[in-house]
């Protein structure tokens, strides 16, 4: 069963850090997308980083230049490095992987979410 696992949120500062971890089981990181998505209360889920499986990387433009997304295929797992955590990055991470089979088939699965409080 494909399973992802979410790790790292939490409270922090604003200008604080968090590292943001996702763990993948029974699925093959490498020719997946992945992507870190989040949804604020009262909000839209947004794509906040996307990392593809042929090595493209793309930023919301509220976080470019702050997030950095990478991924390690042979552990199958993605990271979101966020620093200078600003307010109104709150919200509830959720790790994406998805991906077009040969025959056309959509695979995609999401993680349970991980909550990010920034505040003072």
């Amino acid at each position: 069963q494909v399973q992802l696992a979410e790790s790292g949120g939490g409270l922090v500062q604003p200008g604080g850090s968090l590292r943001l971890s996702c763990a993948g089981t029974a699925l093959i990181f490498s020719i997946y997308n992945l992507g870190w998505y989040r949804q604020a209360p009262g909000k839209q889920r947004e794509l906040v980083a996307g990392s593809t499986s042929d090595g493209s990387i793309n930023y919301a433009d509220s976080v470019k230049g702050r997030f950095t997304i990478s991924r390690d295929n042979a552990k199958n797992t993605v990271y979101l490095q966020m620093n200078t955590l600003k307010p109104e990055d709150t919200a509830v991470y959720y790790c994406n992987a998805e991906r077009i089979t040969d025959w056309g088939a959509r695979r995609n699965f999401w993680g349970q979410g991980t909550q990010v409080t920034v505040s003072s």
